[in-house]
């Protein structure tokens, strides 16, 4: 029995992405037919979004670029914006991620708010791997990357809990942001902010009570 399977891609990169659709296109399953839409930004994968949703024929997978140009109204800035969205329109889709990234606060973050059906990381990706991703995706979900695996792995297994809030203040401080700008990032005083950086210190156990150290121990242990 044939299966008709909807797919919506969104990457800035042509090139990219045209790779993606002939991978996909040459490893299908013989039962499988293909229907690949591509958006080459924000814009363009809202339009597609919102058109299949109007005409009752939703989307079955959608991969998406993290890295995408805002919107024209600015509402939407990424592929993470643009894949919550998805969740409330086209609930059944299974969202596959794409992403240069692999620092484990950006990681963690989307696997906590979007929960990716398939989570693969760029510099890790072979045309096998894709295949093999995207086949996962639609009978046994979720898929994640070696490197996704690895990050997750790594931060379970240490006997540390850090709440997002913490979480940020490592990943903004790592960033480059110094102390006196992390009000600017985060909704909370500089006392608190004080105090969070203090209690992370001493889980980390920073004897030397410096940032470099804690980003150190931090970047060792996975958090980064």
């Amino acid at each position: 029995m044939q299966q008709t399977i909807r797919i919506l891609m969104t990457d800035d990169h042509p090139m990219i992405i045209e790779g993606y659709q002939n991978t996909l296109i040459a490893t299908k399953k013989e039962n499988q037919d293909l229907i690949i839409d591509i958006a080459n930004s924000c814009d363009e994968s809202i339009k597609f979004m919102e058109k299949a949703v109007s005409l009752n024929n939703p989307y079955d997978i959608l991969f998406m670029d993290i890295s995408l140009p805002p919107s024209s109204d600015g509402k939407y800035t990424s592929g993470e914006d643009l894949a919550k969205y998805a969740r409330t329109i086209m609930p059944k889709a299974k969202i596959v991620i794409l992403t240069m990234f692999n620092e484990a606060y950006r990681i963690h973050n989307i696997v906590k708010t979007i929960d990716p059906e398939g989570f693969l990381i760029k510099s890790d990706l072979t045309s096998k791997e894709l295949a093999s991703a995207f086949q996962a995706v639609l009978s046994n979900p979720p898929f994640y990357s070696g490197t996704v695996n690895k990050i997750i792995r790594k931060t379970i297994s240490i006997d540390i809990v850090l709440d997002e809030i913490n979480r940020k203040i490592i990943y903004l401080l790592s960033q480059g942001v110094k102390t006196k700008s992390l009000s600017d990032h985060i909704d909370l005083s500089m006392s608190a902010i004080e105090k969070r950086k203090k209690y992370l210190k001493e889980v980390f156990e920073i004897e030397d009570g410096s940032d470099e150290t804690l980003l150190f121990e931090a970047r060792n242990k996975g958090f980064i």
